[in-house]
């Protein structure tokens, strides 16, 4: 099963839930194609494609500043 994340969703990720600012895909050193993914809360990381993520609404909706 593939998902798209796009702006807005939400994701289960160490522990928390973060909101994605933006995502975008990317070529790795070796070939590898990654989603590079920015947080509303600041921050980006990297998911290998195929990384299996929580996409879903928090129990708790996360706080807005």
């Amino acid at each position: 099963m593939a998902a798209l994340v796009g702006p807005g969703d939400h994701i289960g990720y160490e522990g928390q839930w973060r909101t994605v600012k933006t995502a975008k895909t990317d070529i790795g050193a070796m070939g590898g194609l990654f989603v590079v993914v920015a947080w509303e809360e600041g921050g980006t990381d990297r998911f290998h494609a195929g990384d299996e993520l929580v996409v879903g609404t928090p129990e708790r909706p996360p706080a807005t500043a």
